[in-house]
């Protein structure tokens, strides 16, 4: 059943931040996007101003917003408004040299909300970092969180004296701006502290009327790499295997020691890194896998190094196996200093990861405690 005139000007608005880059915010507003749609069943969403972006017909849509749509089943005409500023390239030096104007900025982030806000009874509004973030051209976190007139959650990561520090900080630029905290989520504590550490930031952040919302475990599955991220993320083409580049990779070896040696280390779900001249090592890599389950291979995958690519009849022997093979002319400890860096964001694909990340919500994050705070 629809709702009411009346009641669409009435939406629930929660404004995620998170206290610094990489704490997880994605991952928490997936979860609470799934838990809340089984919830209020009419659930929007919009990220008004976006930095990480693909490009759907034409127009710059930021990645978290293309994965919210597909999440809450929302069309492609409702996707086209749910990032309303894309901060592409050179958009910073633009608005410095005054070719853009916050007032036009601000007039097109109250639209997109408005038509992605209409008839629905809760409005997920992610941002872009932390509080500050975006403050160069006028529209940091705090500033459109006060635009859209919404409550905040702010998203940090585990421990007790760091968090709240970082709360505070973040706290205070929103305070600034008159915009209230509806509470905080702690994201990726360790399973066997999270009792003490949850006694403890209840404790700290009392003291300052902040309500902890919830405390989430962290997860490893979440964390982990499949090799076709690892191939977007280093932009490396494939020599072999373009059908297995789902297969997740849990560990990292790099081919630096004698082939004995590297046996010890080889375990399910490896992701091998060795220059490509290094035919003996990935010759005994290869009989690993060749002992395997075609289904559950030893390897997940191979990256060649040098831009070296093996004798003919090893690579032939490399396509009759499961693995996907990619190759790079960076040396091998560029390439694994690479791969050690790489920030794994959720994609709409992922389907194991989102069922995580709905689950962790739902069992950790008190919902309605939220909701009554918004």
């Amino acid at each position: 059943m629809g709702l009411s005139k009346k009641e669409t000007f009435e939406e629930k608005r929660v404004f995620l931040a998170a206290t610094r880059q990489n704490d997880g915010k994605t991952v928490v507003g997936i979860g609470l996007l799934s838990a809340l749609k089984q919830k209020l069943k009419e659930v929007g969403f919009i990220k008004p101003v976006g930095q990480k972006y693909v490009e759907i017909e034409g127009r710059k849509i930021d990645k978290d917003a293309v994965l919210a749509a597909g999440i809450l089943d929302i069309g492609k005409e409702c996707l086209k408004l749910m990032n309303p500023v894309a901060v592409e390239r050179g958009f910073t030096k633009n608005y410095l040299n005054k070719r853009y104007d916050v007032t036009s900025l601000i007039k097109k982030i109250k639209e997109a909300y408005a038509h992605c806000a209409s008839g629905k009874r809760l409005v997920v509004i992610e941002g872009t970092g932390h509080a500050g973030v975006g403050s160069v051209f006028d529209l940091n976190n705090a500033v459109v969180a006060k635009i859209l007139k919404a409550r905040v959650v702010l998203i940090t990561t585990g421990g007790i004296g760091k968090p709240i520090d970082e709360i505070i900080l973040n706290k205070a630029l929103f305070d600034k701006e008159g915009v209230e905290l509806a509470g905080v989520i702690v994201n990726k504590v360790m399973p066997d502290k999270i009792r003490e550490i949850k006694k403890y930031l209840k404790k700290g952040l009392e003291k300052h009327r902040i309500p902890l919302l919830g405390v989430l475990p962290y997860t490893e599955d979440l964390s982990l790499s499949t090799m076709d991220q690892v191939r977007e993320g280093l932009n490396l083409p494939v020599l072999s295997g373009k059908n297995f580049l789902n297969q997740t990779v849990r560990n990292r070896v790099v081919g630096a020691m004698f082939p004995k040696s590297a046996l010890r280390y080889i375990k399910n779900d490896t992701l091998l890194i060795t220059s490509g001249d290094r035919e003996d090592l990935i010759l005994t890599a290869l009989s690993l896998i060749m002992t395997k389950k075609v289904t559950n291979p030893y390897l997940s995958g191979l990256i060649l190094t040098g831009g070296i690519r093996p004798h003919r009849s090893i690579i032939n022997l490399i396509r009759r196996t499961p693995i996907p093979v990619l190759i790079s002319n960076e040396d091998t400890y560029t390439v694994a200093s690479k791969v050690h860096d790489l920030i794994i964001k959720i994609r709409q694909d992922d389907k194991k990861k989102i069922e995580i990340a709905r689950q962790l919500v739902e069992r950790h994050v008190n919902i309605n405690n939220l909701l009554a705070r918004l």
